[in-house]
C-alpha cells in the first residue's frame, strides 16, 4: 500500500504541475507530448485522476484510522481511571 501511494504522490505531483503550465502559461505538456486529443493524453488523464482517487480515500483512510486510535487510547485511560478510583473507594 505504501508503494502504491507513493506512486500516486508522484504522479499526482506531475499532474498539479501540468496544471500550473496550463494556468499560469496556456500550455498543456500532456496535449504537447501526446497530442490534444490522442488516446495516450486520455490515458495519462485516467491515471493523474485515479491517484488524485487513490490519494484521497488513503488520506480519509488514514485520518478515520488515527481518529479510532485515538478514541481507543481515549477509552483505555477512561477504564483505567474508573478501575483506580473504584479500587481507592
Amino acid at each position: 500500500m505504501l508503494t502504491t501511494t507513493i506512486i500516486a504522490i508522484i504522479i499526482a505531483i506531475i499532474g498539479c504541475l501540468n496544471w500550473l503550465l496550463v494556468g499560469l502559461f496556456q500550455f498543456n505538456l500532456v496535449a504537447a507530448l501526446f497530442g490534444a486529443a490522442s488516446i495516450i493524453s486520455t490515458i495519462v488523464y485516467v491515471i493523474v485522476g485515479l491517484a488524485g482517487l487513490w490519494l484521497a480515500f488513503y488520506l480519509i483512510w488514514q485520518a478515520i484510522r488515527t481518529e479510532s486510535k485515538e478514541n481507543g487510547r481515549r477509552s483505555t485511560t477512561t477504564t483505567r481511571e474508573t478501575v483506580t478510583k473504584r479500587a481507592k473507594a
